[in-house]
Formats: C-alpha cells, structure tokens, sequence
C-alpha cells in the first residue's frame, strides 16, 4: 500500500481537528442560549460553521440540523459571487446577512450570517451560522406554509450579500428596515443579534487557534483532514459494484389545484457509481412550479444527496469519527436539469423545499438499496409544519410547529418513530414550552397504532398531534405525505400516509390537504395532524415472535394486526 503524504503530523491533525469541532459546538450552544424562538432553542433549527478562506467547510457544531450547517459554504460561495457582481470586497469587522434562494442559501427564512476571519491583515477563514425565522414579512404570517406565493418576492425580505455591519459599524437602517418589516421583532431581531454574536464567537476562537499552532500548521492540517474524509468516502464507494441504480419517488403536491401538473410530481434518481466515484442524476424529474414546492440545487438538493450518502456510506455505527468537512463530497456528482423542481429558475418559490428534499433522499436511498441492501431503510414518512400566528397585546405572536415523521424498517431493526427525518433533523417542541409562550393547547400527541408498514423489521410509527386554538389566531401548512404512502423493502408491506383534520369529531370536521396557505381560525377551533408512517422491511411473517407480542403489549399494533400481518396465533 503506497503511505499517505501528508502536510502536517497525524497528532497535530487530530488535535486541530478536535479544536476546531470544539468551537462549533461551542458556538451552536451560545446561539441556542441567546435565542429567543423556540424554534432555535428547542428544536435547534441552526447550523454553525467555520470556513477557510475559500469557503469550504472545516468543520459544524454538532447540534446542527444537517439543513442549516450543511448549506453554508454554499452561502458564502452565494455571497462571493455577488461581492464580484458588485465590486465588492471582505473587510474586516464586517457581518453579512444573506438568505438569497438562488446565491446558496437553503431557503428565504433560513437567514445566514457571515463573519470574515482576518489574520495578520489576510482573509483566513469564515464564520458562519444560519437559523429558521419566524417571519420576515411574507405574504401572511410566519415563514412556512406560504405555499400560495407564485414567486420568490411573495416570501418575504430578501437579503443578497448585504453588510449588516460594514468595518465594525453597524448598519441601522438595515436593522429598521427588519423591524419596519416583520410582524414579530422582538423574536426575529433577537434571533439574528445572537447569531452575530455566536459567529463573532467563532471568529475570534478560530484566531486564537491560529495564534497557538500558526498559520501554516492550520491551513497544512485543514488540507490534510478534508483529503482524510475524501479517502474515507472514496474507499467505500470503491466497495460498490460499479453501474447505475435507479427509483422513484412522489410528491403530494398541491393536491387541490386543478392542474394535474401541480399535484403527484415525481423525483426519479438514477445513481451511477463508476470507480470511487458517484454520479446522482435527477432527470426526469418533474417540471419547476409557480408555487414554493421547488428546491434550490445549491442549499437543498445537494445537502439532502450528500448527507444521505455520507450517512449511508459511513454511519457512525460501523465507522469511527470522520470529519465533517468538505472533503466529504468531492467524490459526488450531482445533475439536474435546469427547470425541474430540483434545479428551478429564479424567481420560483421554494420556501417549501423540505417536503422535495426528503422524498430526494428516501428516494436515493431505495435506489442503492439493490447494492446496500444493510444499509438502507424503507420509506420515510415525510415531516409537517405549521405556523401558528395571531395578534395580542398589542404584537404578533408567531409560533412554527414541526411534527415528526418516522422512518422505514432497516435490516435488524424496526424504523424509529416519531422522529425529523433524514436532512431535518430537528428536536420534537416540548408541549410545556407552547402552552406556556402561546395561546395554544396541546389536547392530544400521541404514538399511531397499527399504521407503521408491517415487516420482518417493522416501519416506524407517527405521531396524532392536536393543537386548540384559546384565541381567534390564524394557521398554514407546508407538508408532505398525506398521498402516497411510504415504500415498503425487499417483501415489506408499505406504511400509511398522513392526513390534517379540524375540528375532528365534530359536525364541523374537515379534512384539509398536506399543504395550505393562511387560514382564520377562532378560539376553539382544533388541527389535528396524523403523521405518515415509514414502510417495513422484509417479509412480515419473518417477524420475530417475541418482538410481535412487544408490539401488541405495546400498543402499537392490535391483536387483529398480528394475526392479519405477521400470522400469529390466538394462543400466542
């Protein structure tokens, strides 16, 4: 075996390494801390990052969702290409905003800030976070479900590349404009001062580190760590057999529209491994829409390809740490072709991306599962979110609720319930913190019976969440699932879409779609939404006996079940 050439000693590497994911995590707990929504502080919806100078990836805190940290280099290289648009240069002391959908940002309410590194007068590095916010002035309330914008314009603010402070001062009528412009301030303002401070954070111990090992050694080290994570990648590509794999995935869509072209959009994969190489083809996937369905290439379509493989390829239950960094993804190719839902054209709307990029990765699972057949899951059942708004007090409350999906079966296992899903990994809000910030009442979450798809490895179960309104207020939705229901695997049955109901039992009860823009709603009123629930994997009646009875003392299957799927017998 011909030995690696390296820049800098393994130990050195290492213990940079080490420094460098210590002061990413130290940033996600700052900006977690100083956070004023839940939805950065209980469902850590953020991503931190350090950069080198020329926007790859070092290294993430660990509490980021792949969705916030992944997308990051992506946004500096966005605001890079502006900057050259504008002639316009890295300073230091300055901060950049930047949330533009097509200049790498993963979508408008995922708002990133960038801090340059300067050393000694030279840009050495960038320091980034990113964060869902609540509303930045869109069509209606919040910055989800505002799945009747037929353009970019129509989700709210748009900050491409601008210096929110230029040199050390700060732009005041930037921040006028943002407090002018959205309906709840004090959260959203709140939420982007504690992203600065926590990439200010970043920046400063990123110096320090340099200042103890210097210049030279941290960049040889950098080097080295992404050429270890591209060898890592590229030796268990090298393990595939080479040729092209494909599937098929389906979007609900906007099942209500009259046009069929809006509603069942199909995600085909086709997946080409050639060497130590892979190449992730998206053609013939459905045509971009005039409504936010589309996903950005760069910020989603990527992310959701690269954590899928990463994850697949090296899951941490079988391999030791490999750093998250950039070198992670030289070996991957992706195409798309430009108009489709995964590749659009400005200014088509994509504030709900998620719901694509989830069927994208679950549906790239199912196309490596010929070749990785112990490695891969069945069918996912796909994520909702709701923002819940109303006006009290004289202010705009706005809370964003983001309910679990589940995931299929994997060989050994049952799928895990009531979980974010492959790239949106978010935490589940508890109910004490909505009942004790808004005027909302959790009347019932709880595990579903019987919908996970029957298999020898059982699919994962979804969650009945129902939420009460105690004040007139107003509701959207942006969401997937609710039509076609989760693949099952290798002989496993599939699982079971989801469903939205209001007003559930009641003379007034309406089933509602998986996506809908701003409704009224009056106190009393109540949303109900039933998760997907993830395919099984393998042939049921391989189930094992004693993981049956579990399941019905459980609760989460029903004696009629057992005997129906997995054929066991009334005196078992």
């Amino acid at each position: 075996m011909t030995p690696v050439q390296t820049r800098v000693d393994p130990v050195t590497a290492a213990v940079i390494a080490g420094a460098l994911d210590s002061i990413a995590v130290e940033m996600g707990h700052k900006l977690a801390r100083m956070a004023y929504s839940s939805i950065i502080r209980e469902s850590e919806d953020f991503g931190c990052v350090l950069c080198d100078a020329d926007g790859r990836q070092l290294c993430e805190s660990t509490q980021s969702t792949p969705l916030q940290s992944g997308p990051i280099p992506g946004y500096i290289a966005g605001i890079n290409r502006r900057f050259a648009e504008l002639s316009h240069q890295w300073r230091p002391g300055d901060v950049v905003i930047h949330n533009h959908s097509y200049y790498g940002a993963s979508h408008q309410p995922d708002v990133g800030f960038v801090v340059p590194v300067f050393y000694e007068g030279e840009l050495v590095g960038f320091s980034a976070t990113t964060a869902h916010h609540l509303d930045l002035g869109a069509l209606t309330p919040g910055s989800c479900g505002i799945v009747d914008a037929t353009d970019a314009y129509a989700e709210g603010l748009q900050f491409n590349a601008i210096k929110i402070e230029e040199e050390s001062r700060k732009n005041d009528f930037i921040w006028q404009i943002l407090r002018d412009n959205c309906r709840a301030p004090h959260l959203v303002v709140g939420d982007m001062e504690a992203q600065i401070a926590a990439c200010k954070i970043g920046a400063g111990r990123f110096v320090e580190l340099i200042d103890r090992y210097g210049l030279e050694t941290v960049r040889n080290a950098s080097e080295d760590l992404m050429d270890y994570s591209d060898r890592i990648l590229r030796h268990e590509i090298e393990q595939l057999p080479d040729g092209t794999y494909e599937a098929e995935g389906y979007l609900d869509g906007f099942v209500d529209h009259p046009d069929p072209a809006y509603k069942n959009l199909k995600v085909k994969v086709a997946v080409t491994v050639e060497g130590s190489e892979i190449t992730v083809d998206l053609t013939g996937t459905a045509p971009q829409v005039d409504l936010p369905i589309n996903m950005p290439f760069v910020g989603t379509v990527d992310i959701a390809i690269w954590v899928t493989l990463r994850s697949i390829l090296l899951d941490a239950w079988t391999h030791g740490p490999v750093p998250t960094n950039s070198g992670l993804f030289r070996a991957i190719s992706i195409v798309a072709p430009e108009g489709c839902i995964a590749n659009p054209t400005f200014p088509a709307p994509t504030i709900a991306r998620f719901c694509g990029g989830n069927i994208v990765a679950d549906t790239l699972m199912r196309a490596l599962a010929p070749v990785l057949p112990e490695r891969v899951g069945a069918g996912v059942g796909n994520l909702k979110v709701v923002a819940y708004s109303g006006f009290s007090g004289g202010r705009h409350w706005v809370y964003m609720d983001i309910q679990e999906g589940s995931y299929g079966g994997r060989f050994g296992k049952d799928g895990l319930d009531a979980v974010d899903t492959l790239y949106a990994n978010t935490r589940n809000n508890p109910i004490e913190d909505i009942e004790s910030h808004f005027p909302l009442r959790v009347t019932q979450y709880e595990l579903l019976e019987d919908r996970g798809g029957p298999g020898r490895w059982r699919g994962g179960l979804g969650t009945t969440r129902e939420i009460e309104f105690l004040d007139d207020a107003g509701y959207s939705l942006e969401g997937d699932g609710s039509v076609t229901a989760p693949p099952g695997l290798f002989g496993g049955a599939e699982g079971t879409p989801g469903a939205v109901i209001l007003n559930r039992g009641t003379d007034r009860e309406l089933e509602l779609p998986s996506k809908f823009p701003y409704r009224k709603a009056a106190a009393g009123d109540r949303l109900c939404l039933i998760s997907p629930c993830g395919g099984g994997y393998g042939d049921p009646l391989e189930r094992d006996r004693e993981a049956v009875q579990e399941d019905l003392i459980d609760g989460y299957v029903s004696r009629t079940s057992a005997r129906t799927h997995y054929g066991l017998e009334g005196n078992e």
